[in-house]
């Protein structure tokens, strides 16, 4: 991500466009480091977020409405005394700075007029919030700093104190001659390192976007001809900055981001953000809460691929037990000049070519009969072996996979009803034990996911396991197509036809959500496969999920790109 000082100016100016003047109405502290701050503007009601995450610090219009805690923070207390009926009157922020000054203007107990001041700092691991009285003074601050801990202590009733200056480039005055000047000295560092350590208000990634355009390439090297081309890089997007976002790389920026091969232009910063971090907060909220059951699933995946190493080893040593049988045969036909006592006998190997001695080792407490009679058992023994460790083998194998395609299933599961049935299918399959209430609830089977292609079919796609085998062998009509990722653990996918002959963008829309739901959906052109319901089959006694189909073509794809229904939100059939 790209939260730089100039995403934050471009930021600020969506703000200042659409709440400059007016009123706060309500104040909300959802999270340590988040604040909500609900404004009466003219055009209605907007809500400012700010967030000083050291992880994700940021600042934007937002349209969620996170959980407040039942009791609010003191902070957000001293924020709704001084700031509850207050009119937003400016916004400015210090050049090259991820630092914004909201001022707002209200009336004291007295009724005469005050000026306050929010300053929120988004500065990596320095980030606060601060409330400012009209005369500099902090009231209080999201996170106190002790005299002792920081040459900026950050306490109430101290001055505030600014962050020193930038004393690097200002991208956004400087002219083509100035950049010229800049790259005038060719050398062998980077062109995009040379921009980040001359150029202040900037992050790597815009730095490597605009290396990328003057110079050819993100790692391109200073030729000392970068000059024009940067000069138009900065004044184009300092000047009608835009949000850009790129799904694949989880990235954005306020400018167009080609060294990920394809981005998209959102329709404002808010927007974009604040669909970013709420689907990424989501996520992390739902890898939190499995968390327990993934290394639980993920040591079950380690116990079986030890288990399974140490199988095919002694089935590699089974491979050699022809040999066995050979030394009973020689022993056998020797037996005249054997006698029981001997460690060792010295024989023909009459199955070498060359008729060389042998030397068999015998046991002194067995008479030559049992020595050679103990070869041939064990050469039995191995022969059963073979044939019992191929057969655990493959059910090692098979369980294996389908513990991968649960871990996947995690991975995939986007709320806790779906968490709820994998660890229900773990316990039913005696993976997991379930206790107390859990163990005597009885959830409700959640239906899969459904989407419409763009000729108006519906497509069905399996949650999980459970509902992979719900949807081919219960739901779905024989003459219905199903799709999935070749060869890779994912979601069965099935278009309902009703009888019709799906369209070709149909399938292939189907094959790429099958794509998507898999364990390749971060790749490109991957491999499906489609095939007649009447065509899968269950797999004897296998685990949830897994099926055999012989009679399929395969669909080259990739993920997801034409039906456009974010999966957090696609249309599901809870009711």
């Amino acid at each position: 991500m790209a939260f730089d000082a100039y995403f934050m100016t471009a930021v600020l100016g969506e703000i200042r466009e659409r709440c400059l003047g007016a009123r706060v109405d309500k104040i909300h502290q959802p999270g340590r480091d988040t604040l909500i701050l609900h404004l009466r503007c003219r055009e209605g009601r907007e809500k400012l977020l700010f967030a000083a995450n050291p992880t994700a610090p940021r600042l934007h219009l937002t349209a969620s409405s996170p959980e407040n805690p039942a009791e609010p923070p003191m902070f957000c207390m001293l924020l709704r005394k001084h700031l509850l009926g207050a009119r937003l009157t400016d916004i400015t922020q210090p050049p090259m700075e991820r630092l914004a000054e909201f001022t707002f203007d209200s009336t004291d107990e007295m009724g005469f007029p005050v000026r306050k001041k929010l300053v929120a700092e988004l500065m990596g691991r320095t980030c606060n919030l601060y409330l400012l009285s009209g005369e500099g003074r902090i009231l209080d601050c999201l996170r106190r700093v002790g005299l002792d801990e920081s040459a900026r202590p950050a306490l109430p009733g101290l001055n505030y104190q600014a962050p020193e200056k930038i004393t690097k480039l200002d991208p956004g005055v400087m002219e083509e001659q100035d950049y010229v000047n800049l790259v005038n000295t060719p050398g062998a560092d980077l062109l995009s390192q040379r921009l980040m350590d001359s150029l202040g208000g900037l992050s790597p990634l815009v730095c490597r976007e605009a290396a990328l355009f003057a110079g050819g390439a993100v790692d391109a090297r200073v030729t000392g001809n970068e000059g024009e081309k940067l000069y138009l890089f900065f004044r184009e997007h300092l000047q009608h900055p835009a949000p850009w976002l790129s799904r694949e790389a989880g990235q954005y920026a306020f400018c167009p981001l080609r060294q990920y091969g394809q981005s998209e232009r959102q329709e404002s910063f808010g927007a974009m953000l604040d669909g970013f971090y709420t689907q990424r907060s989501h996520k992390d909220l739902m890898r939190q809460k499995s968390q327990g059951l993934r290394k639980s699933v993920q040591n079950l995946v380690t116990r079986t691929k030890r288990k399974l190493a140490i199988q095919e080893k002694e089935l590699t040593a089974t491979y050699d037990r022809e040999r066995l049988r050979q030394l009973g045969d020689i022993l056998t036909a020797n037996l005249h000049s054997l006698v029981k006592g001997q460690t060792k006998a010295l024989c023909q190997d009459f199955y070498d070519e060359t008729m060389a001695m042998v030397e068999i080792p015998l046991s002194p407490t067995l008479s030559p009969q049992q020595n050679a009679a103990k070869y041939y058992k064990d050469y039995a023994r191995m022969k059963n072996a073979e044939k019992e460790l191929c057969h655990q083998l493959a059910l090692g194998r098979e369980e294996l996979a389908y513990l991968e395609s649960v871990l996947e299933e995690l991975n995939r599961a986007g709320s806790e009803a779906e968490l709820e049935e994998i660890r229900q299918e773990l316990s039913a399959g005696g993976y997991v034990r379930s206790t107390g209430a859990r163990a005597r609830m009885k959830q409700k089977k959640l239906p899969p996911l459904r989407f419409e292609s763009t000729d108006g079919f519906a497509i069905f796609v399996g949650r999980n396991n459970r509902c992979n085998d719900e949807l081919t062998f219960h739901t779905a009509r024989k003459d219905d197509l199903w799709c999935h990722a070749s060869k890779v653990h994912g979601a069965h996918v099935v278009i309902s036809c009703g009888g019709r002959v799906p369209p070709d963008d149909t399938v292939t829309q189907a094959a790429q959500l099958a794509a998507y739901y898999s364990e390749s959906g971060s790749g490109q052109n991957i491999p499906v496969d489609v095939t007649p319901v009447k065509q899968v089959k269950r797999i004897k006694s296998g685990k949830p999920g897994m099926v055999i189909y012989h009679t399929y073509r395969t669909a080259i794809v990739n993920p997801y790109p034409d039906i456009r229904v974010d999966p957090l939100n696609a249309e599901r059939t809870d009711n």
